[in-house]
């Protein structure tokens, strides 16, 4: 059953999308990052590129030819299954993501509008009512980092 994670209070959805998959990456893991808007996906796609000159992160949206060999994918829609080799699924959306329990693991970012925190709430009782096990991780306190 795929473990879900929230963590709420990002103040910087994008600053922190791109931490979060830096250290999945480097863990080892193959992430699909999914959200609901392409234009957040532009952003995330040149953060991605520019946030750290130490680190480079191999990614591409999942329509990209390289997708089959690609650690990192970017994806508004459900991947196709012959991609379905990632084992983590990063959700920036304030939709339930398509296909999300072939995963092993699926961490729900939430930011600190109420639209988001309200949607974020909507797909928490989602999954519990589901019987998925939940963790939490509040981002607000003091040095909380990817």
């Amino acid at each position: 059953m795929t473990r879900i994670d929230f963590h709420f209070n990002a103040t910087d959805r994008l600053a922190y999308a791109c931490r979060l998959v830096r250290k999945v990456h480097r863990a080892g893991h193959r992430i699909v990052v999914h959200s609901d808007s392409p234009d957040f996906l532009r952003h995330l796609n040149e953060a991605l590129w520019t946030f750290s000159p130490q680190d480079f992160i191999p990614h591409v949206m999942a329509t990209d030819a390289l997708a089959d060999r690609t650690p990192v994918l970017l994806a508004h829609e459900e991947v196709p299954l012959a991609l379905q080799m990632h084992d983590v699924m990063i959700n920036l959306g304030r939709v339930t993501p398509p296909a999300f329990s072939r995963y092993e693991r699926l961490i729900e970012v939430i930011g600190q509008e109420d639209a988001d925190r309200a949607a974020g709430r909507e797909r928490w009782r989602f999954y519990r009512d589901r019987g998925y096990p939940l963790n939490t991780h509040d981002l607000s306190g003091a040095g909380v980092s990817a």
